[in-house]
C-alpha cells in the first residue's frame, strides 16, 4: 500500500498559488518579508491548513512553527520536514514556500489514505530564513542553540526597533521551548535556485551537501578631487581600485571549477558626478564545495587587493565577515532520497547546494538532507521565479517516500563525526 501512495500535484500547486496571493505584487512575485503583516497572514493560513489536516500546531519562543501529525509510537522522536514562508522584497512564489507546502501535502496524503507512520511527522516553518531585514536563517540557528535567544531578540530593524517587538506585534512569539525534545532527522525540499537540473533535463536533485562560503568587506580609501583639473596620473581614485577588485574577484571565481565570486554591494563616496571618489565600500562573496580551494581563492584575492592598493595609491581594509564551513548532508538520508527517486522512476542526480538553507544549520545537530527541483532558467530571489507543476509534484513524491522510510525506523540514525 505505502509503495503506491502518491501526492496530489494539483492540490500542491493550488496551495502554492493560494499562498502566493499573500504579499502578491504586480510583477507576479511576492513581498512577504519576515515578521510583517504578510508573514502573519501566511502563518495564519498555514495554521488553518495544518489543523484541517489533523495536525497540532505549536509555536516556539522565536516564532518557529511545528505542525505535528502523530505516529503510532508517540515516544519516538519525530521526522521534521519543512522550510520557510518568508520571502525577499521582490521574491518568487516557490522559494521556501515549496518546502513547507510539500510537507503539508505529504501530511494531507497520509491522512486521506489512512496511512500511519511509526514516528510522528512535523511540518516546520522557520522564522526569518531570507534575512531581508535581519540576519538570515536565524530561526533554525536559534532553535539549535547556535545563537542565544536574547541576542536574536535584540537584533534591530533599520529604524532601531528590536526583532522581539516585531515578533510580538504579529502574534507569533510562542511559548514552546527551543530544541525541547529529540528529533530523528530533518528533510527540506526546495527549488534549486540555479540552472543545473534544468540544463541536464533532471527532475530531482539529490542534495549531498552545501558549499563553503567566505564573505569579505572591503574599503578602499583614496582622495576626493575635482574631476576636471586633476590629471589621470595624479589621482587616488577609490572607485577605479574597486573596479579592478570586482574584475579580480570574477577572474578568481572563474579560474576554478565550481567556483563562485560575487560583489553584492559597492558604495562610492561622495557619489557626486564631478568628484573623484575618495572612498568605496564593497562586499565580496566567495563559495566553493572544497575548503582548501576556497581558502586558496580567498588568499589570491587578498594578494590582488594589496596589489590594487599599491598600483592606485590607495589604502585597503579587507575583513572577513562570514566563514561558513562546507556542510555535508547525512549519507543515510541522502541514500533514502536517491532510493525513493529510483523506486518512483524519477530522473535524478547528485547535486551540491550553492546557497545556504535552514538545512545547513540543522545538519550541525541532526541527520539532514535536501531535495531539489528545477526552477526556470535557474532564476530565484526574483519575481520571475518559476517551477513546473510536474517537477514540483515529482519532488514532493520523492520527499514523501524518503520521509516514509525515515518515519518507519525505530532505531536512531547516528550522526557522522
Amino acid at each position: 500500500m505505502v509503495s503506491n501512495i502518491r501526492t496530489d500535484g494539483a492540490r500542491l500547486w493550488a496551495s502554492l498559488m493560494e499562498m502566493a496571493r499573500i504579499g502578491a505584487n504586480a510583477n507576479g512575485g511576492v513581498n512577504r518579508i519576515a515578521l510583517t503583516d504578510e508573514d502573519r497572514e501566511a502563518r495564519d493560513l498555514f495554521t488553518r491548513w495544518c489543523e484541517e489536516a489533523g495536525c497540532t500546531v505549536a509555536v516556539d519562543r522565536f516564532g518557529n512553527m511545528f505542525a505535528r501529525r502523530p505516529g503510532r509510537d508517540p515516544a519516538l522522536p519525530p521526522v521534521l520536514v519543512g522550510s520557510h514562508l518568508d520571502s525577499q522584497p521582490t521574491g518568487g512564489k516557490f522559494d521556501g514556500a515549496y518546502g513547507v507546502l510539500a510537507g503539508l501535502e505529504i501530511v494531507r496524503t497520509l491522512a486521506e489514505t489512512g496511512t500511519w507512520t511509526e514516528r510522528p511527522i512535523e511540518i516546520v516553518n522557520w522564522t526569518n530564513e531570507e534575512g531581508a531585514i535581519y540576519k538570515p536563517m536565524i530561526g533554525s540557528e536559534v532553535f539549535i542553540g547556535a545563537m542565544p535567544l536574547e541576542q536574536a531578540y535584540a537584533m534591530p530593524d533599520p529604524d532601531g526597533r528590536p526583532l522581539e517587538e516585531a515578533l510580538e506585534r504579529i502574534g507569533y512569539q510562542g511559548e514552546a521551548e527551543l530544541w525541547a525534545y529529540p528529533v530523528h532527522c530533518y528533510f527540506e525540499a526546495h527549488i534549486e535556485q540555479g540552472p543545473i537540473l534544468e540544463r541536464e533535463g533532471i527532475q530531482v536533485g539529490v542534495v549531498t551537501g552545501a558549499v563553503a562560503q567566505r564573505w569579505f568587506s572591503l574599503r578602499f580609501t583614496g582622495q576626493e578631487a575635482h574631476a576636471g583639473p586633476t590629471p589621470m596620473d595624479g589621482r587616488r581614485d577609490a572607485l577605479a581600485g574597486a573596479a579592478e577588485a570586482v574584475l579580480a574577484a570574477r577572474a578568481i571565481g572563474r579560474s576554478v571549477d565550481g567556483g563562485r565570486a560575487t560583489v553584492g554591494r559597492l558604495a562610492p563616496y561622495p557619489g557626486s558626478p564631478n568628484v573623484i571618489p575618495g572612498r568605496v565600500d564593497m562586499t565580496v562573496d566567495f563559495r566553493h564545495q572544497d575548503e582548501d580551494t576556497l581558502s586558496s581563492m580567498a588568499s589570491r584575492f587578498r594578494d590582488e587587493v594589496d596589489r590594487i592598493a599599491r598600483d592606485n595609491g590607495l589604502e585597503a581594509e579587507l575583513a572577513e565577515t562570514v566563514h561558513i564551513a562546507r556542510v555535508p548532508f547525512h549519507p543515510t538520508l541522502v541514500g533514502l532520497v536517491r532510493e525513493a527517486a529510483e523506486r518512483l522512476g524519477v530522473s535524478h542526480m547528485d547535486i551540491v547546494s550553492g546557497a545556504g538553507h535552514d538545512a545547513c544549520n540543522m545538519a550541525r545537530v541532526i541527520p539532514t538532507t535536501m531535495v531539489f527541483v528545477p526552477c526556470e532558467n535557474g532564476i530565484s530571489h526574483n519575481e520571475r521565479e518559476n517551477a513546473s507543476p510536474a517537477d514540483l509534484e515529482a519532488g514532493c513524491n520523492v520527499l514523501l517516500h524518503a520521509v516514509l522510510r525515515a518515519a518507519s525506523m525505530r532505531e536512531p540514525i547516528e550522526m557522522q563525526t
